[in-house]
């Protein structure tokens, strides 16, 4: 990483895994380190992007595999192009809900595509771009539906998928973090939220140094 470049982290996991409460922690406490923090998310993180969200989580009917993982693709390629490469390049950390991993595991394992060509699409759309560091929350799916099921009245279009989509997700994730093992932490999200906070602060501080 060169010196001048900000850090870039991405936050992955399955639905309900905690990824919001720990970005947000982690925000917290860099923040009050002095950095300074940027926040995205896929999809959704630019305006473009909002509008590609409500497309790929909300439309009704069907989208087919394949036309789903080129609209994130697109949504990533903007995002990086206007909001993740600029902080980067300002020596800012960007904090990330979801990346190109998620396309991988969602689009490459649940939808069943090849998951090979969903990463070649996203890395071309990116410029190669990947992230400094990829915080995997893996969780049960059973206790992620469940926390679903507590916070919310509505699922979208991905979290309304049968079981076997999720278990294919969470399987194509896990094999991602044994591929790159520098790149992944791979973290128990049944875990107290305080102790996967200090685990991520950990970990964010050797990167830091």
């Amino acid at each position: 990483m060169p010196a001048d470049r900000g850090l870039f982290l991405t936050f992955e996991g399955g639905d309900g895994s905690g990824k919001s409460t720990q970005s947000a922690l982690l925000t917290e406490w860099l923040a009050a380190g002095g950095r300074t923090v940027v926040h995205s998310r896929e999809p959704g993180g630019t305006e473009l992007g909002l509008e590609l969200r409500e497309i790929i989580l909300h439309r009704r009917g069907y989208i087919a595999p394949r036309a789903e993982a080129l609209l994130y693709a697109a949504d990533r390629a903007h995002n990086i192009a206007t909001v993740v490469r600029p902080a980067l390049e300002r020596g800012d950390i960007v904090i990330q809900d979801r990346y190109l991993d998620s396309s991988v595991a969602y689009q490459g394992a649940g939808r069943v595509l090849d998951a090979d060509e969903v990463r070649e699409v996203s890395l071309w759309a990116t410029e190669r771009l990947l992230p400094d560091l990829t915080i995997l929350l893996d969780l049960d799916i059973e206790a992620g539906r469940a926390r679903l099921d507590d916070a919310r009245t509505r699922y979208d279009r991905l979290e309304a998928e049968a079981a076997e989509f999720h278990h294919r997700v969470r399987e194509a994730y896990l094999a991602l973090a044994a591929a790159e093992p520098a790149r992944f932490l791979v973290l128990d999200a049944a875990l107290p939220i305080d102790e996967l906070a200090a685990r991520i602060r950990e970990r964010v501080s050797d990167l830091l140094a």
